[in-house]
Formats: C-alpha cells, structure tokens, sequence
C-alpha cells in the first residue's frame, strides 16, 4: 500500500508505477535506509513518541531485515512497493502491526532519501577511495619492474624528448593523488545528516539532530530543512570528481593503446584483458582499455544529465530529484570497475625496453640539447633554436640521426660546434641533464619513486 495512499480514492495507473517507482533502482540503499530507520527509532524513544519496549521491538526486527539486505537474501523484484522506503516500511507493519507504523512519525520520505543517499554515496566513496589506492600502487609497481626503462616523450602525439618510463608512470600517480584529494574533500564538505528536517520545515518532535548526525557517522546535521531536503550538490561533486578521476584513466588507457600498436610496439598486453577477431586471427585487440575510455564519456553524460534536472528546480523538494540516483549509481558501478580493471592492466603487460629505447633515439628528439649546448657558448636560446634547427634539416636530408653527423658538417652549420657534442647528444645525457624537481633525470625519477611508494604505504594504512 502506497505511503501516501489516503488522499487518494483510486490506485495508481500502470504507466505512471512505470516511471514513478523507483524500487529497481533505490533498493541498492536498503542497508542505509534500514540504518536510518534504526537510528530514527531511537531518537523517537528519546523524545518520548515510542517507548523503550516499542523501540526495542523495532529495532530488532529492522535489524535482521538488514542482515539479509547485507547477506543479498532479499528479492526487489516481487515487491508492490514503490520505493525502498515503503518496503522497509511495510516490511517492518506486516511484522508489528501497527506499531510499524509508528516509525514515520515525524520524518518525511524527502529527509529520509537524503539522508540514504548520502550514507550510501558515502560507502561507495570509500570504497572507491581505496580503488584509486590500489592503482597508485599498481603504477608505482609497474615504474619499479621498469625503472630503467626509457620512452619517447610526446608533444601533439609527436616524438618531443626521451623521459623514463617510470616518470610517464608517475604522471599518472600525480593524477590519482588529486583524484584521492577531491574525493577526500567531498567526503568531509557532505558528511552532514538531513535526518529530522522533515518534509521541508522541520519536525514538531523533540529529536535530538545532532545526536542523530553522530549515530550516523556524521560531522553534524544540515542547518537549514529547506536546503536539506532539496540538496543534491554532493550527486553533482560525486559526478565531477567521478568524470574527473574517470578522464585521468581515459587518457591512460589511450596512451597505453597507442604503445600497444603495431605502429609503436612498445608493450605487450596480458590475453586476460584483450580479445580476440571473429573473423582475423591474428588479432589481439586492447579491448579493457577501449571500454575504459568508453565508459568515461558515459560518466560525463550523468554528470551533465543531472545537472540540467537541477538546475530549474525550486525549492524545496521535487519528484524530478528522482533523477539523479540511476546515473550515480551507474557511476559509482563504472567508476568501480574501471579503477579495478586499469590495475588488472598494468599487472598484465610487459614492456619491450628495446623497442621503446631505440623509438626514445629517434625523431631528434635531442635537438633541444643541441641548442643548450650553444647556449651554454653564450649563444642567445633564439638564435641557438634557428642553429639545431638547420642541423635538425641536414640531419634529415643525410639520413642520419644528430649525434652521427660528422662533426665538420655540424661546424660548417654553426663554427662554435666542437667534438664535446657529442656527449651532450646521448641519451643518458639528455635524460640526466632535467635533474631538477620534477624532471626525467634518473636521480630526480628513482627519489620521487622511492617517496611516492613511502606515501603508498601511509595510504594503505589511511
């Protein structure tokens, strides 16, 4: 029986149950809501509306109601009831009686989905949390197995300067750490409990609010019922920070699809997370990564579609609110599963050193080592460009690579070129020269991995 149902002289059609009821979805929040439900229970003893027999009863019977939401042994999809507060509620009447329905004295349904959606954002935050943990640890591993390992460097998906594997590894932990901080800021901004606004107004009964915040593991109650029960900010900041974190790992796998390419060939990924043709068997395709970067333009759609239905509503409360739990929850599932699978990733390929050593030599990407060079001749950095340039050009039309130019070519482009150049121009001197914080040096690179993977271990234990 509908909640609301006494106004009413007739039932609901079977095309607005369609599109009104919300139990296939919001089941997902039953724990919260049976928790809650616990919690408010004890606040109305407090205040004098059940007594400690009534709420003791109550308590228990939602309490084995929420062992077998946690154990997964109940089944949504035979149910009447609209929403997952009216199964809990009817649930808890047709073990009690009446004194079921004693417990919604007070409460509405709109401070009470608030309050289950935040706890229930809340868990799945956290353990999300720990997913982008094990990805730090998953690329710290990975820049560790390869340390040595040498890339090309890209500009414009051209070949720019050579960096360590290790230090593209990092990037990517620099991302994640970001990721972990706004997750972590989200965490604290919308750790406040709506439980006891009421529909919109507050509730006439003497419940403590902030004791019923800290019994939900809240910092504190919301401070206005208005904006309570219409707040959906913490959705929207899930989304962003979900399309964010979601972006990262898109940009990871395509770069991880490039290097897997025939064209570039520097890594092999595991069979666990490629497929195969129908019809070529020769192929192995790089399919975890491509549905990693598919799912995140899914993601960006749940954002954006949420905020449109927010952004005409007035206050307080409004069905079209409804809206924003089927995208969250996709993107909490997806976000999930992308964090998880980008983990099976880095642990299955493998990295052909030679192969990305010797592209790390090509397209003169020493260049630029040229020019400081001459500025280190006191040579202005403009002019020196326009000098490694035309070197770059004569390279080129000898075929050659800089350092295999003879050295009477490189004095006939520039006289102040001498036989030293050559040191400047290997590639462990290109590397090891971006020796200052944050750049590809050996030393700069093998120091920051040995402080990202002593952080690593204080996260773990965080």
């Amino acid at each position: 029986m509908a909640l609301w149902g006494g106004r009413f002289k007739s039932g609901s059609s079977d095309m607005f149950k369609q599109v009104n009821d919300s139990l296939p979805f919001d089941h997902v929040m039953a724990v919260e809501d049976i928790f809650g439900s616990i919690i408010w229970s004890r606040a109305l003893k407090n205040a004098g509306v059940l007594n400690e027999d009534e709420q003791s009863q109550i308590e228990t019977v939602l309490g084995n109601l929420k062992t077998q939401a946690e154990e997964g042994n109940i089944d949504f999809s035979e149910s009447p009831e609209e929403d997952i507060h009216s199964f809990v509620e009817a649930y808890l009447t047709k073990e009690l009686g009446d004194l079921g329905r004693k417990l919604h004295t007070g409460r509405s349904r709109n401070d009470q989905v608030a309050t289950d959606f935040r706890l229930w954002v809340r868990n799945h935050l956290g353990e999300i949390r720990q997913d982008c943990i094990n990805l730090i640890g998953a690329l710290l591993q990975c820049a560790n197995r390869h340390e040595s390992a040498v890339i090309p460097g890209y500009t414009h998906l051209q070949r720019a300067q050579p960096v360590y594997f290790a230090h593209w590894s990092l990037a990517y932990v620099e991302m994640l750490k970001r990721d972990l901080s706004r997750i972590d800021d989200l965490l604290a901004r919308m750790n406040q409990c709506p439980l006891g606004s009421g529909a919109l107004a507050g509730t006439t009964f003497a419940v403590d609010r902030q004791q019923i915040a800290e019994s939900l593991g809240f910092s504190s109650p919301c401070l206005n019922s208005l904006d309570a029960v219409s707040d959906r900010d913490f959705v929207l900041e899930m989304l962003f920070v979900a399309s964010t974190s979601m972006m990262h790992l898109s940009r990871m796998a395509e770069d991880l699809i490039f290097y897997n390419s025939g064209e570039a060939g520097f890594l092999q990924l595991g069979d666990d997370v490629t497929s195969g043709s129908s019809l070529m068997p020769q192929k192995k395709n790089p399919d975890a990564l491509e549905l990693m970067r598919g799912k995140c333009g899914r993601v960006f759609g749940h954002l954006q579609g949420l905020l449109v239905t927010m952004k005409g509503l007035p206050l307080a409360y409004n069905k079209d609110m409804q809206e924003d739990k089927e995208g969250a929850i996709d993107t909490a599932n997806q976000w999930h599963i992308c964090l998880c699978i980008a983990v099976e990733v880095l642990n299955s390929m493998s990295l052909n050193e030679e192969a990305c050593r010797k592209a790390a030599q090509q397209g003169y990407a020493n260049a630029t080592e040229l020019a400081d060079y001459l500025v280190a001749k006191n040579i202005p950095f403009r002019t020196a460009h326009d000098i490694a340039g035309q070197a770059v050009v004569a390279a080129i039309e000898k075929g050659l690579a800089l350092e295999d130019m003879e050295i009477s070519d490189l004095q006939s482009i520039h006289k102040d070129i001498d036989s030293d150049v050559y040191e400047c121009l290997q590639l462990e001197s290109v590397l090891n020269k971006r020796d200052q914080l944050g750049g590809t040096s050996k030393q700069t690179v093998t120091k920051a991995l040995y402080i990202e993977l002593e952080n690593w271990d204080a996260l773990k234990r965080s």
